[in-house]
């Protein structure tokens, strides 16, 4: 599968994540104008399909570049699951400059295996952090 990984909001449409997060259990409620105001306060990363120009994959970051990072919003379409896209666009995140030494944390119900490859550690049922330097 011919892919690329998208860092920022240049080559994203709204309409194309606001499809994505509806797919998911928590943000399919959120109106496009929350999406929409997500999105400008955070970093935003996609995975696009080149053969379909489509927006498969995206995640968002938070973060003060001092000490901590959160990790947000990461949705694969249904359709394209299973194919290590959400590893490659996790990894490609977790190797970016900007969030080297900080701690990481995510709040997950069902993809603790995932997040586990890159050094992140279940504190509850749903909470993940990744400690580093900080």
């Amino acid at each position: 599968m011919n892919y690329r990984i998208i860092d920022g909001m240049e080559e994203m449409k709204l309409e194309d994540i606001v499809r994505l997060l509806k797919m998911t259990y928590w943000a399919d409620k959120r109106t496009t104008e929350q999406i929409e105001k997500s999105i400008h306060n955070s970093s935003c990363y996609g995975v696009y399909i080149e053969a379909e120009k489509k927006l498969v994959g995206f995640a968002r970051v938070i973060s003060d570049y001092a000490t901590t990072y959160y990790l947000c919003d990461v949705i694969i379409d249904e359709a394209y699951r299973h194919n290590g896209l959400g590893t490659d666009l996790i990894s490609y995140i977790e190797q970016l400059p900007q969030y080297a030494g900080l701690r990481g944390v995510l709040i997950t119900r069902d993809a603790h295996a995932l997040y586990k490859k890159f050094g992140y550690e279940v504190l509850n049922d749903r909470v993940m952090v990744k400690s580093l330097n900080c």
